[in-house]
């Protein structure tokens, strides 16, 4: 049995509807991204934004040795890609083998079908509990044109994750 103020928490957290991000990473030649749920921007002045990462999963592990990472925001147009990286573990495939990137800045994967993106550099990492926080400078990215219906927490709570968290 959990303590209450544990339970409130748990209540509270299940009713939000956060949006969702896939973070990309590169560094050693070896490429990851995963589907990121704690994530937010931190300060205005200077721009800066959080991510947090699992420590089970690939991505962690790349991002470990990465300078910088890219952080995609995708309309549910395309939740297929969404899904692959939410869904799919680095361990046992290659998911930029199943769709649209390129090379951008610091030689960071961009994914292509991504509504908006941005490349930060790495400032700092700190544990925040099961996560890893990666404090951001945003170095390079590409606007949202309109406004879309964003993927959200809603869009992918019932899908089974690569790595548990």
């Amino acid at each position: 049995m959990s303590k209450p103020e544990v339970e409130a928490f748990d209540k509270l957290v299940s009713f939000l509807n956060y949006p969702m991000f896939v973070v990309t990473a590169a560094a050693d030649g070896i490429r990851a991204g995963c589907l990121v749920g704690f994530a937010s921007q931190a300060s205005i002045h200077p721009p800066r934004f959080l991510v947090g990462l699992s420590e089970q999963n690939h991505t962690f592990r790349v991002a470990a040795g990465a300078t910088h990472l890219a952080v995609h925001l995708f309309d549910r147009e395309h939740l297929d890609v969404v899904e692959l990286f939410g869904s799919r573990s680095g361990d046992t495939i290659n998911k930029f083998d199943r769709c649209s990137w390129h090379l951008g800045p610091a030689q960071t994967p961009i994914l292509e079908d991504a509504a908006a993106w941005f490349v930060g550099r790495i400032l700092d990492r700190f544990p925040l509990g099961d996560h890893v926080g990666y404090l951001l400078e945003p170095v390079d990215g590409s606007p949202p044109h309109e406004l879309e219906q964003w993927v959200s927490f809603r869009d992918v709570r019932d899908l089974p994750p690569g790595h548990e968290a």
